[in-house]
């Protein structure tokens, strides 16, 4: 298994990816990071989230979607990170390769594998989540679930969409996109309103908000057995905010 933190290079197909994995010591489960419209790895809204998380006792792998090259093309067309299905792709690839570090034979226990995705990437996260039953559950920071289009009514996994107060084109997107999550249970999915929050969350307090409801939804099902999370620990987690 790798080293409790260390940098990486994932290898999907013919591209290597960098990242960062961080695995706290007795760290079960595994949050992976999708980065969207623009951002990549050293994202500080994202490195924030994972500080968080690892403080919580959760594992957090960081990487970038796009290759060096590929970030300079996206940046002149703007259209690689709005390529839904090639992130969704590079992120089962990333899922698969993580799930290799650990060596069962040699004792290792396979962790369980979360998803927080920011704008475009919170797309690819539900596509990939659509698509295999390795992810657990999902968190979604000002994204455009929308963009996952069909995949939302095959999505399985819990999922948390978080969105600021003053992002009203996004919300909107977002409440369309709850509404077709129709396989989760209603403990199982939450639109929350996060107050006086724009799309980064650069308001006073309200990224440490996405950080802890993101932070008590990761713990409460990647902490058991798919399927175990109760309807009370999911009540709790984002009480104070407002539901859709």
């Amino acid at each position: 298994m790798l080293e409790s933190a260390e940098s990486v290079r994932i290898p999907i197909g013919s591209v290597l990816l960098s990242g960062d994995l961080q695995i706290p010591d007795g760290g079960k489960g595994i949050v992976v990071f999708v980065h969207g419209s623009g951002s990549g790895s050293q994202s500080p809204r994202n490195r924030y989230v994972a500080k968080v998380l690892r403080d919580a006792g959760l594992g957090t792998l960081l990487f970038d979607l796009l290759t060096e090259d590929e970030d300079v093309i996206d940046e002149q067309t703007r259209e690689l990170r709005f390529d839904i299905g090639m992130l969704a792709r590079r992120l089962l690839g990333a899922t698969d390769w993580l799930l290799e570090q650990f060596d069962v034979s040699d004792g290792d226990d396979l962790p369980t594998i979360g998803y927080f995705g920011a704008s475009t990437g919170a797309a690819a996260a539900l596509v990939a989540a659509a698509k295999t039953e390795v992810a657990k559950a999902v968190v979604s920071r000002g994204g455009r679930p929308d963009l996952a289009a069909d995949y939302l009514t095959r999505v399985t996994a819990p999922t948390l969409l978080l969105v600021g107060q003053n992002d009203e084109a996004v919300i909107g997107l977002n409440q369309e996109a709850y509404d077709k999550l129709n396989l989760l249970d209603d403990d199982e999915k939450k639109l929350t309103i996060i107050p006086r929050a724009t799309h980064l969350f650069e308001e006073s307090g309200t990224l440490e908000q996405v950080a802890q409801l993101a932070s008590g939804w990761f713990s409460c099902f990647l902490d058991r057995p798919a399927g175990q999370g109760s309807a009370k620990d999911s009540a709790r987690i984002g009480s104070q905010s407002t539901q859709a």
